[in-house]
């Protein structure tokens, strides 16, 4: 079977393959900063390109419990690399903003937060995935068990606002924002069908 097939690769590939794959699209982020290839607006590029990697990534995280769930295919030994690259382009994307864009300019800082809605909201989804990635580790799991499981399924509204944040700060609807935000919206309704119950065995 197919799923059988990407399972046995899957098996050969080391988590850590996945951050440097992860760390790609950065590598080749920061040589068009540096050649000047990111436009008329780089900081803007850099920042909005950040951020779409950061819900990129979300996306690829929430996509795992669903391939393993309707297609049988488990990635569950790379469900933490996918989650920590989310929070890292995420932290990039928001120290982009504070630094290059805003310059450190506290008070245009809480001037945008106020003016701008959708900020508060990618702060919001910002400080749960913070509160992720500082657990995302043996000792806390083990530390806090059911807790921790409570805790990891705030991923699901830092993939809602994730994708607020998205939407809010778009002018008009393009194609890129209905792909990105149906994609999200089916991730989320899927965790909503609830499971199917195994059927007890007869001898």
């Amino acid at each position: 079977m197919l799923a059988d097939r990407i399972n046995g690769y899957a098996r050969r590939v080391p988590p850590w393959a996945v951050y440097i794959a992860g760390g790609v699209p950065l590598f080749f982020l920061v040589a068009q900063a540096v050649t000047g290839g990111l436009g008329a607006d780089p900081v803007k590029a850099l920042e909005r390109t950040l951020g779409l990697h950061a819900l990129q990534f979300l996306i690829a995280t929430l996509c795992v419990t669903p391939l393993r769930r309707y297609a049988g295919i488990s990635l569950l030994r790379f469900r933490r690399a996918l989650g920590l690259l989310t929070f890292w382009y995420a932290a990039l994307h928001l120290t982009v903003w504070v630094t290059l864009d805003l310059a450190f300019r506290w008070g245009e800082i809480g001037a945008d937060l106020v003016k701008r809605p959708y900020i508060i909201v990618g702060m919001v989804a910002f400080v749960i995935l913070l509160a992720l990635a500082v657990t995302s580790n043996g000792w806390s799991i083990r530390r806090f068990g059911v807790l921790w499981q409570r805790l990891h399924r705030f991923v699901y509204l830092a993939a809602g606002l994730g994708a607020v944040h998205f939407i809010m700060q778009s002018k008009v609807w393009t194609t890129e924002l209905v792909v990105y935000s149906g994609v999200i919206a089916l991730l989320l309704a899927l965790r909503l069908v609830p499971r199917r119950a195994r059927k007890p065995v007869t001898a």
